[in-house]
């Protein structure tokens, strides 16, 4: 049967054609009813792909309408999110992952005793990144694990739909999802972005 280690929520609206991802906060601040449905109808939809063994990460769309299964995978979640779900005594996603793959024992408490949260930092503009300042001071921010800027100076960037990257990470931890919520945004907003505009090169 299906376990979950994990709700995230992403309480920024997220409405198309197109959007950037930004903030994950766990655990989710939805009700336990949507919450169990979210369960039932991963595990309905994983069934029916046959993954059964291995991690499966799904995004899944809530209105009034009901829970809408948008995309699943027999993946865990990408990129640098995985490092804030921290289970049991310490131990991470990948060790989860890597103990159920070598039928090693899983720890009893899978839970997590704290909220925690990423914030993708998206990209506002195109252009060329030209320096990147605040980050002490977003460093400091109360909740704020760590801070990694992943996008390189003197370098092209682009929002989307034309992009594919993000400007970098900010990680958080705290007693409630609204700390954690908080305390990203409070860091985010810390953050000064030079982009100056790309200058096109044009041939006579």
């Amino acid at each position: 049967s299906l376990q979950t280690l994990a709700l995230f929520d992403k309480p920024d609206p997220l409405e198309g054609p197109y959007f950037e991802e930004t903030i994950y906060v766990t655990p989710s601040r939805l009700a336990p009813d949507v919450q169990k449905a979210i369960s039932t109808r991963t595990a309905e939809a994983a069934a029916a792909l046959g993954l059964r063994e291995g991690p499966v990460h799904a995004e899944l769309r809530i209105n009034d309408e009901g829970v809408w299964l948008i995309e699943m995978a027999g993946r865990s979640i990408g990129g640098l999110c995985s490092t804030v779900l921290e289970f049991g005594a310490g131990i991470s996603l990948e060790e989860i992952i890597l103990r159920h793959a070598m039928g090693a024992e899983l720890p009893a408490d899978t839970g997590m005793d704290h909220a925690a949260g990423v914030m993708m930092i998206p990209i506002p503009r195109g252009g060329i990144l030209r320096e990147v300042t605040g980050t002490v001071a977003a460093a400091v921010v109360p909740g704020v694990t760590g801070i990694d800027i992943t996008a390189p100076l003197h370098q092209p960037l682009a929002p989307l739909p034309e992009g594919a990257s993000y400007l970098g990470f900010i990680f958080a931890q705290g007693r409630t999802p609204e700390d954690v919520e908080a305390a990203l945004r409070t860091a985010h907003a810390a953050l000064k972005f030079r982009i100056e505009p790309a200058i096109p090169l044009r041939v006579a």
